[in-house]
């Protein structure tokens, strides 16, 4: 009877050490893929919010010091910049202000990014009402330059007038940029805050154990994301699926307006449209982004969001890491994908994954499955990472015309063409039947064979 149990004991210690050694690291992230999808529909802010009114991120301060402080040096807290209380914060060269300019250095009341371009809001009176309206040159912080920025040209040019001093910045701009603006139209805080993700907190800061705010971890991942969606998903006004374009003269808005941290953001986001195949301004014929603000159009038709990873499994969301002028590499990504794991990659090794030596560019995981495809300016570098994570081979890229340098691929090996690269590919046992499915879609479509 001894020698059974603990031959019995011998065995759970040698499944246990085994677990241990071969799990999967997705493991650690049982709990949250687990959480029941309860659909776009229902309403989870918490009751307690629902009368509260924002207060800003001072108050925030109060308790959340080590948030806030991570908060505080991250570039949302820098989106929005006071220039007349501090003129630092503007970092174009205004000696080389084209002549043309509809502003000077002393119109700016607040400045808009800085990372890859900055924009200046000037006050002015629209509509009768006092509002801020933006500059006609922005300056590309990538290039060093000044060029022309003309806001009215995006998807809603038929409902404002092609002048800048008449265009808004209150429908279009202000409710992702200023904390509050979003729902109640007032701009609380200069900031992408703490109220941006959590929701007015006024009735939280008096009582917070009777009082909770909006925490998009303790919910279904797939609602989770929203937070994010709010801003970095390109929209249409929800108005629309109701009434034209221009029937919302001076009155189309560029985000979901109405929208808090957990109300069902399907209620207040019409989705920027997109068909695969078709090319639009906004993305390339592969669903990949063409501008910035893009990656939750991109992610949402990716497999990781649909089994429960949410954005801020990779990001931080208070001190904002793992950004592209600062990825975090492979590690970043290997906290669910190690070899041997259950959701892979399925090789021994990385150079047998990636046909690349292991110290090289090509066995960076964001290199092949995160490729440069957008600018954040029509004249810009490429420099936006999509979000698709597919890994797009040469040959989609060929066919449906997309410059080369949007090939993950090319972008490393341009001295070799597109079919060279695809041959590699071919060689190496790399094509896969849903790239062959692509390819036969679009070849056989106008013939008698695809029918």
């Amino acid at each position: 009877m001894k020698k059974v149990l603990l031959s019995l004991v011998v065995v759970i210690i040698v499944i246990f050490l085994g677990w241990q050694m071969l799990k999967p690291k997705i493991a650690s992230y049982y709990v949250q893929l687990t959480k029941p999808h309860i659909g776009l529909e229902a309403d989870l802010q918490p009751a307690a919010q629902k009368g509260a009114e924002y207060v800003g991120s001072g108050k925030c301060r109060e308790c959340h010091k080590e948030q806030y402080n991570d908060w505080i040096h991250s570039m949302h807290s820098k989106m929005i910049q006071d220039a007349k209380k501090n003129p630092k914060v503007i970092v174009a060269d205004f000696s080389k202000l084209p002549a043309d300019a509809d502003f000077n250095l002393s119109d700016i009341k607040y400045t808009i990014g800085s990372k890859f371009k900055q924009r200046y809001m000037i006050p002015a009176t629209i509509n009768g009402k006092p509002d801020f309206r933006l500059g006609n040159y922005q300056w590309n912080t990538q290039t060093k330059k000044w060029q022309h920025f003309k806001p009215y040209k995006y998807w809603y040019h038929d409902a404002y007038p092609h002048d800048n001093k008449q265009f808004p910045t209150s429908n279009t701009c202000d409710g992702c940029h200023f904390t509050g603006y979003m729902s109640r139209e007032k701009r609380v805080e200069p900031a992408i805050a703490c109220e941006s993700c959590h929701g007015p907190g006024s009735s939280h800061s008096k009582d917070p154990k009777a009082n909770p705010i909006y925490k998009a971890t303790s919910y279904d991942p797939i609602r989770a994301t929203e937070v994010c969606l709010q801003c970095h998903m390109r929209n249409r006004d929800k108005r629309l699926e109701k009434m034209d374009i221009k029937e919302l003269w001076m009155e189309a808005k560029d985000y979901p307006f109405g929208y808090e941290p957990g109300r069902p953001l399907i209620k207040y986001k019409l989705v920027a449209p997109f068909i695969y195949g078709h090319e639009t301004k906004e993305f390339w014929p592969t669903g990949q982004a063409k501008k910035n603000r893009t990656q939750g159009n991109e992610y949402v038709r990716d497999a990781m969001y649909q089994h429960g990873i949410t954005c801020i499994n990779c990001h931080n969301p208070h001190r904002l890491t793992n950004v592209a002028q600062k990825p975090e590499g492979n590690a970043a990504c290997m906290k669910c994908h190690s070899f041997g794991s259950i959701i892979g990659p399925h090789q021994k090794s990385l150079e047998a994954h990636t046909h690349h030596k292991v110290d090289s560019k090509g066995s960076l995981c964001i290199e092949c499955h995160m490729p440069k495809t957008g600018r954040h300016t029509g004249k810009s570098p490429l420099t936006v990472r999509s979000h698709m994570f597919r890994f797009v081979p040469p040959a989609e890229t060929k066919l449906f015309h997309m410059p080369p340098k949007t090939n993950a691929c090319y972008a490393c090996h341009q001295d070799k063409s597109l079919d060279e690269l695809q041959k590699d590919l071919k060689e190496w046992g790399m094509e896969s039947w849903p790239n062959q499915e692509v390819l036969s879609h679009f070849l056989l479509q106008k013939s008698a064979a695809y029918k």
